[in-house]
């Protein structure tokens, strides 16, 4: 190979970054400087990829940790045809396709949105994962390598930690990350922050450690090849790079690997801009432009990826003809949506807990849906995850025909393992723990709605009424949090995120089929632990619990109601006892709303809203949480009874009787607050 064409590329990439950096005086030149020989190596001669079918399924894929190196990826990506001039020209402006930080665009070659350091690399690992969940059931086809990037801040976040674990024990040989090493953060050198021995973490986590000069292209090539020839564990490359390379002063004097070079334009610092183009062989006229050599060289790489793609493309035809159920089967797979289902026959016990309620379903699931990975958070048996675990195997190094996935005790490595699952495409994530972690889980949460991917969260244990285990464990906050993000809309204008707390085990089942419809936006199942008494109903209990597919709807309904009470999850059960006390002892007509999803109910029309919850009537809403949780559905005039503090460790019938969520202290709080409003409960 012509080194002289490769540096002139990488030099190329480095003027392209810092002239982006330098327009928008917004941005990090430095490690986009540093990065590029590796990068552009990667590109051109190892990453497999059709340019004429970004989404093509059997592609390489490279997932971006280090967001804040977005101009390295738009640099890169536009000599590879990928962006036009004017999108660099308008790098994090307001309706940029160059972000400060990349944004999912498979068809420009993003593979996934970086957010905060340390998701990033996470979510590759689980691409490989699910790369070898499809390569285990489509046996030749699925021998793609997912490459991941990272640098200092990634490694350090605690994510890693997980992440590195679980690669290692899983043996994920088709997953290879590279770590700019550059000894600079962001408002510090790097020993200052750390001394730890990362290539010896990795080693014993299982990984093969590869130490190179990265602006060496010899030693590159050397390093990638030995990572793409592994066959029982994951690569870690770290590369030793200098932080804002070939970065010169006013004077010409070299000024590399200094922190200031980090995080603001290179005008703004000790180098000079112009001086740094001109070193790089640029145009300062023309920062924007393509070296006229690097564009022809490219041209030919692209050629020959296409022609490569071509004949795999070619292979997968021939694969086809000779194998159509399979091949029909794949393409279901990857359409994202799920087969035929019949939610209504899946037997319930009466009164159950509706975690035991969403096992009986997950039990259903795991032999209709192939393509379905659940993980737990080493709560199996408790989040009830176990109903999909007997019926199929935990996945394993050199073993992946199950699909399910021991995940150990990392909430956030898990969820964001189960994004990069969603991204890669083929199969479904379910993930579970106690939805009081839920609070280790948030930005991996977020940034499965910012992604728009269809992940189901399934959280257990969804009260006070966890009883015993205290108030570390109690979750009180966790509802009203996670009703924010639905209230939130995506970049496609839809509500970013589904979250589902059934009253019962018939609506569990509903809201599972909800979840499993819900092929655009994360989804989450909040589940009790203790029983809950089965909503009464006349006629198919299953056809009535299917009215909570529109958010809320009457589980007790009388015309002309004096009063609407209003809940979600095991509190109905309790407005539906205290509306029975109240029926008794006064003149009053009650109707009973469950509003599984307050963010679905929204969408519904205002009559249909006005017919469940009317805006000009008295209403009272309880909730095991912060009353927040229900104030915008009762509205200004109704009352809301819930908890305003953490709680108490004693068993869950104690804490009712001391917290007040029995159904006759709920049927007086009903009276004392008509009334306030000075409304007559008389017969």
């Amino acid at each position: 190979m012509n080194h002289n064409i490769e540096k002139k590329a990488a030099d190329n990439i480095r003027a392209l970054a810092i002239a982006m950096v330098e327009k928008a005086k917004s941005g990090h030149p430095g490690g986009a400087m540093g990065g590029a020989d590796f990068l552009h190596v990667l590109y051109t001669e190892y990453i497999k990829f059709d340019p004429s079918d970004m989404e093509w399924i059997f592609r390489d894929r490279f997932f971006m940790d280090a967001g804040h190196l977005s101009a390295l990826l738009y640099a890169q990506y536009y000599l590879l045809g990928h962006y036009e001039k004017s999108d660099l020209e308008n790098f994090r402006q307001w309706e940029s396709v160059t972000p400060g930080h990349p944004e999912v665009d498979v068809k420009r070659g993003i593979e996934n949105t970086s957010g905060p350091l340390g998701q990033g690399h996470v979510m590759g690992i689980g691409a490989a994962i699910a790369a070898k969940f499809l390569a285990a059931r489509f046996t030749g086809l699925f021998d793609h390598k997912i490459y991941g990037f990272i640098t200092d801040g990634g490694i350090q976040e605690e994510i890693s930690q997980g992440a590195g674990r679980i690669a290692g024990h899983l043996g994920l040989n088709n997953f290879i990350m590279f770590y700019d090493s550059n000894n600079v953060q962001l408002s510090s050198m790097t020993d200052e922050v750390t001394t730890e021995d990362t290539a010896k973490k990795y080693e014993a986590w299982g990984w093969n450690v590869l130490t190179i000069d990265a602006h060496n292209y010899i030693e590159i090539k050397k390093a990638l090849d030995f990572a793409n020839a592994q066959t029982e564990k994951p690569t870690l490359i770290i590369g030793n790079t200098i932080m804002g390379k070939g970065c010169v002063t006013a004077q010409g004097e070299m000024y590399e690997g200094e922190c200031e070079l980090h995080g603001k334009p290179i005008g703004a610092t000790k180098a000079d801009f112009t001086k740094t183009l001109l070193n790089l062989g640029a145009n300062p006229e023309d920062p924007f432009a393509k070296f006229e050599a690097v564009d022809a060289y490219y041209q030919t790489v692209l050629a020959e990826k296409r022609q490569e793609a071509a004949t795999k493309k070619e292979a997968y035809k021939n694969w086809e003809n000779q194998n159509p159920a399979l091949a029909q089967k794949l393409n279901a797979f990857f359409s994202g949506k799920t087969p035929e289902l019949d939610f209504g026959s899946i037997i319930q016990k009466n009164n159950a807990a509706t975690r035991d309620a969403s096992a009986s379903v997950l039990s259903y699931l795991a032999e209709k849906v192939e393509n379905m990975i659940v993980s737990s958070a080493d709560l199996s048996n408790s989040d009830k995850t176990d109903g999909f675990l007997k019926k199929t195997t935990v996945l394993q190094k050199n073993n992946f025909k199950g699909a399910f996935l021991q995940a150990g005790v990392a909430e956030l490595t898990m969820a964001a393992i189960a994004n990069g699952m969603a991204l890669h495409g083929g199969v479904i994530p379910v993930v579970a723990t106690f939805f009081v972690f839920s609070d280790y889980m948030k930005p991996a949460i977020r940034l499965s709605a910012i992604q728009e991917l269809p992940v189901k969260y399934v959280w257990t244990h969804d009260s006070f009424r966890v009883g015993e285990d205290g108030p570390t464990h109690q979750p009180i906050e966790q509802e009203a949090q996670i009703r924010l993000v639905e209230k939130i809309k995506n970049h496609s204008g839809r509500q970013s995120f589904l979250a589902l707390r059934p009253a019962d085990a018939i609506e569990t089942s509903v809201a599972w089929e909800m979840a499993m419809q819900n092929t655009t936006t994360p989804t989450g199942l909040i589940l009790s632990r203790q029983e809950i008494s089965s909503i009464p109903t006349q006629g198919d209990a299953y056809t009535a619990a299917s009215q909570a597919k529109k958010g809320g709807y009457l589980v007790k309904k009388i015309s002309q109601p004096d009063i609407t009470l209003v809940a979600n999850g095991s509190e109905v059960a309790t407005l539906l006892d205290a509306a029975t006390i109240l029926e008794k002892e006064t003149a009053l007509k009650i109707n009973v709303a469950s509003v599984i999803s307050e963010g679905l109910f929204r969408n519904q029309s205002i009559e249909y809203q006005e017919s469940i919850i009317p805006s000009n009537q008295l209403t009272f809403g309880l909730t095991a949480g912060l009353p927040v949780n229900l104030q915008a559905l009762v509205g200004s005039r109704g009352k809301v009874f819930g908890l305003e503090h953490f709680g108490y460790s004693a068993p869950a019938q104690v804490l009712d009787e001391k917290f007040g969520f029995t159904s006759h202290n709920i049927a007086n709080e009903i009276k004392n607050y008509l009334s306030e409003q000075n409304y007559s409960t008389q017969k």
